[in-house]
């Protein structure tokens, strides 16, 4: 049989190796994109709900009209002020509705990260993709879930509680360190290890499944 030349070594195994890397990130990035659907989803309910909730403040005419007339007759004639604080109060509750339907879409982000990998070790996203995360006793899928929940959704949304407020500047901030972490918990995974931050604080992995067995390569995750 002929020898192949010296130093000649075949490309197949590293093809092979490349193409399976990419479609392992494409499942983990499918992965992320249906929890953050679930997400999407949670936070137009809510929006929704704030929308009604703003929306009775503003219909409830014989409510206002009767705080209208109170502050009038305590007043002692000072009409502008008494409408002042009436305008300041309506504007203060309807950002506290905002600002509880921020409170209210980080809280659901976290309980369904915890749950799921809690209960199932794996999120709808991961499940539906073949991944797992181990180990998840509820001390590690808490710690998890809370940079997960971090980096996906809570700086965003202080970013625009920030901006709800008034705040231009802080808010520019948030929205400013809502990327880096994003971008800190995400970028790791493509690079040795696979592992990202929400995996590293936690100590756990991203294990890739064939037929209910974890298969025999790198560990894997999505954001």
């Amino acid at each position: 049989m002929p020898r192949k030349p010296a130093g000649h070594y075949s490309d197949a195994p590293i093809t092979h190796c490349s193409r399976g890397t990419t479609v392992q990130k494409t499942r983990r990035f499918l992965a992320w994109l249906i929890d953050f659907a679930l997400v999407v989803a949670a936070a137009s309910a809510l929006a929704m709900l704030t929308f009604h909730r703003i929306s009775a403040i503003v219909t409830d005419v014989p409510g206002l009209a009767a705080r209208g007339g109170f502050d009038l007759l305590t007043s002692r004639g000072d009409v502008l002020n008494a409408s002042e604080g009436l305008g300041l109060s309506l504007w203060h509750k309807t950002v506290l509705y905002v600002e509880q339907g921020f409170g209210l879409l980080v809280l659901a982000a976290f309980l369904y990260q915890w749950a799921s990998l809690a209960l199932i070790g794996r999120t709808l996203g991961k499940a539906l993709t073949g991944f797992k995360v181990t180990p998840s006793p509820l001390r590690r899928a808490a710690l998890r879930a809370a940079v997960t929940t971090t980096a996906d959704v809570a700086v965003y949304a202080l970013a625009c509680v920030l901006l709800v407020e008034g705040h231009f500047m802080m808010s520019m901030l948030a929205w400013t360190l809502a990327v880096v972490v994003f971008l800190l918990n995400a970028l790791p995974v493509l690079f040795a290890g696979r592992r990202s931050l929400a995996d590293r604080v936690a100590g756990t992995t991203v294990e890739s499944l064939r037929l209910g067995r974890p298969a025999a390569m790198s560990p894997a995750h999505d954001s």
